[in-house]
């Protein structure tokens, strides 16, 4: 049997090196507060504020870093809050 060698380009290895430094996975910031301050809820607006874009898109639970329990107790209250009218349902274009 001979031995040797593979090449490896350095496209491959860019690659290798990419997938692997990838940041710490992101944790749900309700899951891991224990404050009751954090809790969701429709007339928290500043809460809820910040899981939307400017567009006042919800943020996708990627982004966020929600679980999926958290993802949607949160849309739900946000949709509360805009029929509410405590929150907008779009970016007013001037």
């Amino acid at each position: 049997m001979s031995k040797f060698k593979l090449k490896i380009s350095s496209r491959i290895l860019k690659k290798k090196v990419r997938k692997s430094s990838f940041s710490n996975p992101k944790h749900c910031r309700f899951c891991t507060s224990k404050e009751q301050d954090a809790l969701i809820d429709y007339k928290n607006t500043g809460l809820l504020r910040s899981f939307l874009t400017e567009r006042y898109k919800i943020l996708p639970a990627k982004v966020s870093g929600n679980c999926s329990f958290h993802q949607r107790k949160l849309a739900n209250h946000i949709k509360i809050a805009r029929s509410m009218a405590l929150l907008p349902f779009c970016a007013l274009h001037r």
